[in-house]
């Protein structure tokens, strides 16, 4: 049946839809630029409350299996793409592309002449979006809501055996940290974010504050905790992460016309003067005008638009990256964020730090 993807600009695109598709849904339309990786996106719960739009023309080749999400369900509130192919050939796939989605009730618009959708977007932004069988639906402007509790595990829990002890703020994480973590010999707590407080109880090594949905200063409570942890424990932050430990330090966060998502986004580290590839997936960044008298250096710039892409603390042990270094989906160039960070927190030592 004829379904259509309506932008609060008014903007109207016609597509198909199944017949048991819901005839509504609502929610920020945001592209993403990778040709692989569907299902990872599908469950990053970075993605919840957004309609994505595909820019690859055929999506669902290799199927969706149980070994690949980042959840353990979708998060996106909507699909748009050119091509969802329901023949696919993977030797882990189970079941289609379109059939997963269908299975949760998220709308899959095909067909929809996704070129001109993007174009709309880079040029005026990521806007409110419905997806529809009413093309004289009307979309509400400025609709913003707090999606972090909506993908936030409820409980701790702790996974892998290893030496060293990595209590990992959930924010809406994303598996691949946690088991980049464990492939490293680390046990790593999975913590609540609104329970961030039992982390000093459980002492661990170091602190990894996750990635996680929307605008970072919905969170604004919690920066004064945030503030007293990341100063307590060594610290990686990661997208999210990293955007609230500038603002817990006093800088300042801003959005993107239409931000960051794919898997190839260069970026420069200033270190070392490389350049390397990374997935991203975000819509605010640091601004850099805030970080004046903060106790930062800016360790990392994306290349596309000079936006800041990572800091390293002054005096503490404190890393923070806007790009994804467990890469799932994207490039795995990034990795050594990992590698760097847990040999930083073993080299210096907590207790020579807070002593």
């Amino acid at each position: 049946m004829k379904g259509f993807l309506i932008l609060s600009d008014g903007s109207v695109f016609e597509g198909e839809l199944d017949e048991q598709a819901p005839p509504l849904c609502e929610g920020e339309v945001v592209f993403y630029t990778g040709m692989t990786g569907y299902q990872e996106v599908l469950t990053d719960p970075s993605y919840k409350g957004q309609i994505v739009v595909f820019t690859y023309p055929l999506i669902g080749n290799y199927g969706i299996n149980k070994v690949d999400g980042e959840s353990k369900r979708p998060q996106v509130k909507g699909v748009v793409v050119y091509q969802a192919t329901e023949t696919y050939s993977h030797y882990l796939a189970n079941e289609s592309f379109k059939s997963y989605l269908g299975k949760w009730n998220i709308p899959c618009l095909y067909h929809v002449d996704t070129r001109a959708v993007v174009k709309k977007i880079r040029s005026f932004g990521s806007q409110q979006a419905v997806i529809t069988t009413d093309p004289t639906w009307t979309v509400k402007k400025g609709l913003s809501q707090n999606q972090v509790e909506k993908v936030v595990s409820q409980t701790m829990e702790t996974i892998g055996n290893g030496n060293v002890h990595i209590a990992l703020i959930d924010f809406g994480y994303k598996k691949s940290i946690a088991t980049s973590l464990v492939k490293r010999g680390c046990r790593v707590s999975i913590v609540p974010f609104h329970e961030m407080d039992t982390v000093y109880d459980l002492n661990p090594d170091g602190v990894v504050l996750s990635n996680g949905p929307g605008n970072p200063k919905s969170l604004t409570p919690f920066l004064p905790n945030i503030k007293k942890l990341i100063s307590s424990f060594p610290t990686l932050g990661i997208c999210l992460g990293h955007q609230l430990i500038a603002l817990a330090l006093g800088g300042d966060t801003t959005k993107l016309r239409f931000g960051h998502r794919g898997a190839n986004h260069p970026v420069m580290d200033h270190q070392t003067g490389r350049v390397f590839m990374t997935s991203q997936n975000h819509s605010y960044v640091v601004n850099p005008d805030s970080l004046q008298h903060v106790p930062v250096h800016i360790r990392f710039t994306n290349i596309n638009d000079q936006s800041i892409e990572g800091l390293v603390h002054r005096h503490l042990p404190i890393l923070s990256v806007q790009f994804h270094p467990e890469a799932h989906p994207g490039p795995k160039e990034a990795s050594w964020v990992f590698d760097e960070y847990i040999a930083v927190l073993l080299a210096v030592g907590r207790e020579k730090i807070y002593a």
